[in-house]
């Protein structure tokens, strides 16, 4: 079953918002992917206000967000399981930059 993400990506240059958990290795980062529209405007809306106006919310299907992470050198996706505390869960993808 198709499953749609909603990730936050810059006005400004196009990239996508994404998350290094790992300060020792930053060159590891994950896109950071809401399961809902609402969750990833909240996410900005609570933990980046100033940013808000700077990016803009996109919609793609899990058969994309592979070719997705291989194109922008992340290494998996960050799922935002709560906007408001944040709770993420970070998800490596075979073959990811980080393998």
């Amino acid at each position: 079953m198709l499953q749609t993400y909603y990730l936050l990506r810059s006005t400004q240059d196009g990239a996508y918002l994404g998350a290094r958990p790992d300060r020792q290795n930053p060159d590891r980062r994950y896109v950071l992917v809401f399961p809902e529209n609402f969750e990833a405007r909240t996410y900005v809306s609570t933990h980046a206000p100033d940013f808000r106006d700077r990016v803009a919310v996109e919609s793609v299907g899990s058969n994309q967000l592979k070719g997705l992470i291989d194109r922008w050198g992340f290494v998996g996706f960050a799922l935002v399981e709560d906007p408001l505390v944040p709770r993420v869960s970070f998800h490596d993808l075979p073959g990811g930059r980080g393998e």
